[in-house]
């Protein structure tokens, strides 16, 4: 390895269809818990899907006053609770903390799309003068970020990433680039979601990108499985804290994972359609590998993309080929996705949480909902149950509309 700076998480926060908070996320991820369900928060009346990993008992006021929830849209709320458990798992304080060495970047597919669709529906209906004031503060991407600075005082590096599905991924590994160049000695980094509102999924459906099985939520998320017919919208927050090597070591932190290589690239071939044969993706895994001087060879698990659609699922089961061979020596994989549905710009955060336990605990959580074999997705998704398994050194793959990709690195502490 060279002398570069490196980077440890040592933080972590969940806000999920599975849980609000990491220990009840994760026990629901190894019981193969699904959170998907009937979408009660709206009247879905009219929409050709009505299914969500919807959150149905959150409550803001837990995190922060109820004068600062009306200032936020649900999106910020997320990323502030789960935020505030990062912190509070990594045991950071202002005493251990050069504010203006600490920073904040956060991702995001859509932003405050909530905020807009209802500040639309005051200005259709009433004109200008019923348009909130706060509707900018709340609607921006990169109100996240800066809300959750705001709170300790965080001064440096702070911004959002908005690359659709990717987001998160996208935001941990500029984090890891912020430390690497001495820029930082801590950001707290993930992303956060609420897309689940009438536009939201209306604008989904309409693409034909989401599965229709409103009559059976709890299997409608299929990953890998030959009769998956699209994605579910998810809703939530991940967050992590990640911080400089030397930084971590020196106020005791516990340390669940290093961040030890990162790549992103594009397909530059279509804006929402995968470049079937996977030859991008698989450059990416690669250049994440050479970023963290390893070798294919030396992956125990690979925490998939794998948004439970036929193209996007058959492009990285074809990626995963070119870069580990076929079955019989690829790692074992899993997809979240299956029990949370897709947190879009959130998804990626959940996955580096759910690799980081599963280098903690040596155990993977399942890919549910696994029924019917698809020889295009010939892959050990560690089907239906949970597994013991050594996990030394992992990947977590995120692929996004516009062609976006990105690979994370993930090791055991030394």
């Amino acid at each position: 390895m060279s002398d570069r700076r490196r980077a440890v998480i040592t933080g972590l926060g969940v806000i999920a269809p599975i849980g609000l908070d990491v220990p009840t996320f994760w026990a629901g991820a190894l019981a193969g818990k699904s959170g998907v369900s009937t979408i009660t928060n709206w009247d879905t009346s009219g929409q050709d899907v009505t299914i969500g990993g919807e959150i149905k008992d959150f409550d803001p006021c837990v995190w922060m006053d109820a004068k600062e929830a009306r200032r936020l849209d649900r999106f910020t709320q997320f990323s502030i609770a789960a935020a505030d458990q990062a912190v509070g798992d990594s045991g950071v304080s202002s005493d251990s903390l050069d504010p203006r060495r600490a920073g904040v970047i956060v991702g995001t597919g859509v932003g405050g799309l909530s905020e807009m669709e209802t500040q639309v529906r005051r200005l259709l209906k009433g004109g200008p003068s019923r348009v909130s004031p706060f509707l900018i503060p709340k609607l921006m991407a990169n109100a996240a970020a800066g809300n959750i600075a705001i709170r300790p005082g965080m001064r440096g590096p702070n911004f959002d990433v908005t690359t659709a599905c990717a987001s998160a991924t996208h935001a941990i590994g500029e984090s890891l680039l912020a430390i690497r160049s001495g820029a930082a000695d801590l950001v707290i980094t993930g992303g956060a979601e609420a897309p689940l509102i009438p536009i939201g999924i209306a604008g989904f459906a309409n693409m034909k990108a989401l599965s229709t099985r409103n009559d059976d939520p709890d299997t409608a998320s299929r990953p890998f499985d030959k009769d998956r017919d699209g994605f579910v919208v998810g809703e939530g927050a991940g967050v992590i804290i990640l911080e400089e090597l030397e930084h971590a070591k020196k106020r005791g932190a516990t340390i669940y994972a290093e961040v030890c290589g990162y790549a992103a690239t594009c397909d530059a071939y279509h804006i929402t359609a995968p470049e079937p044969e996977g030859k991008v993706a698989a450059e990416t895994m690669k250049l994440a590998l050479q970023d963290a001087h390893l070798c294919p060879e030396e992956v125990s698990y690979v925490n998939t993309h794998s948004p439970g659609t036929p193209f996007g699922d058959a492009m990285e089961c074809a990626a995963l080929r070119k870069v580990f061979g076929e079955k019989p020596d690829q790692p074992p994989v899993s997809g979240l996705k299956s029990m949370v549905g897709h947190l879009l710009g959130a998804s990626g955060a959940l996955a580096v949480i759910a690799v980081c336990l599963s280098i903690k605990e040596q155990k993977v959580h399942p890919t549910i909902n696994q029924f019917t074999p698809d020889p295009a997705c010939d892959v050990d998704c560690v089907p239906n149950e949970a597994r013991e398994m050594r996990v030394k050194t992992a990947l977590s793959n995120a692929f996004g509309f516009g062609g976006h990709n990105a690979t994370l690195v993930l090791s055991g502490p030394d």
